[in-house]
């Protein structure tokens, strides 16, 4: 494992993380408490040190999980959780976004309630949850330096999301000198990573990104193919049918990243990580694409098994991606990997009309 820094913090995360929201929800594969508890300790021992939860993620019950699993290894790991969504007084419907409130009282409130269920008395990372543009005020930027000047954070962050995630929003993040921000980013989803990646040299800044979905919801990682049937209240289900099987077609022509036969023994099942003899696995070479970029600080795929972390936590031990290669992958991107039909998903939400998406060829999914 190698490890980085969230902008001028000193906050250290490992480059590859945990994302528990999966811990905290049934939306990704069910498990008992106890195994997700397993699945957290055994990925601190393999030297993933960074935990990323929220306090919306099973409302609460991510949270809970995470203080159990840290609880005697809390001096060696860095934890970050999310505020914005008001699930207290509203009721979960699916899979449905919740009513956000942002606001300095709320942040406080929130926090607050979260450091309870974590059993902690300070995150090492905070981050505004899907907060529009125009609800990050000066009051709310006067919170976060607060919290910190209390030591209650040591870092602030923005998360964005859903559908992909909002350019103004991640703009707004960098102007602003957060220390994070957080978006999907990833192999056949570039925007708007790439975008964020640009804004950052273009102004020198310090902000760094940790990117999520970064195997595109199980195609990079293999483990949704065209076997795969994903039940109802799996939050995969969500992308369109397009999406899938365009992106078993543009995964063919990047196999060249694996430098080894994707044809192993062990891989007729979607549900298992494949066992190959090369030097890297389509997985970890999508975790080595992001990491090719230094202003990407950790990245946070879904672990749904121990044999997942395995995999996944050494990803930055395996080679890194060349110019060359690197500079394959993107000729294919920009050609949409030679697939000449729509994916269904050409549009990202926009809090401002759509205003930030001009240019980047994706269309507004509305405020």
């Amino acid at each position: 494992m190698n490890y980085d820094t969230l902008g001028s913090s000193g906050v250290e995360v490992s480059q590859v993380g945990f994302g528990a929201w999966v811990v905290g929800t049934d939306w990704w594969g069910d498990r008992t408490r106890e195994d997700a508890v397993e699945m957290v300790q055994h990925a601190v021992d393999r030297g993933v040190t960074y935990v990323d939860t929220g306090d919306v993620y099973g409302h609460g019950d991510s949270e809970e999980l995470v203080g159990e699993a840290l609880a005697e290894v809390r001096d060696e790991v860095t934890v970050s959780t999310k505020v914005g969504y008001d699930f207290y007084n509203n009721p979960q419907a699916g899979h449905g976004e919740l009513p956000k409130k942002v606001t300095p009282e709320w942040i406080r409130t929130a926090l607050d309630r979260s450091l309870d269920r974590l059993g902690m008395d300070h995150v090492e990372l905070l981050m505004l949850h899907n907060a529009n543009v125009d609800e990050v005020d000066e009051d709310v930027l006067e919170t976060l330096d607060e919290l910190r000047e209390e030591g209650k954070v040591e870092a602030v962050g923005w998360a964005l999301g859903p559908s992909i995630g909002w350019l103004a929003e991640g703009d707004a993040a960098v102007a602003e000198e957060f220390d994070a921000l957080q978006t999907v980013f990833n192999v056949f989803e570039q925007t708007p990573g790439r975008h964020f990646v640009d804004t950052i040299r273009e102004r020198d800044a310090n902000t760094s990104i940790i990117a999520r979905v970064p195997h595109s919801s199980g195609l990079l990682n293999e483990q949704v193919t065209p076997e795969t049937e994903l039940g109802e209240g799996d939050h995969r289900a969500h992308r369109p049918t397009e999406w899938y099987e365009t992106g078993w077609e543009k995964l063919e022509s990047i196999r060249f990243l694996e430098r080894a036969d994707p044809r192993s023994a062990n891989g007729a099942s979607g549900d298992q990580p494949r066992a190959r003899d090369g030097e890297r696995t389509m997985a970890q070479a999508a975790i080595q694409w992001l990491l090719y970029h230094d202003e990407v600080a950790s990245v946070t795929p879904t672990f749904r098994t121990t044999d997942d972390v395995d995999e996944w936590a050494a990803a930055p031990d395996t080679p890194a991606l060349s110019d060359d290669e690197y500079e394959r992958v993107q000729a294919l991107y920009e050609d949409n990997f030679g697939v000449d039909r729509d994916d269904g998903m050409d549009a990202l939400r926009s809090s401002v009309g759509g205003e930030d998406l001009e240019g980047t060829g994706m269309k507004s999914a509305g405020d």
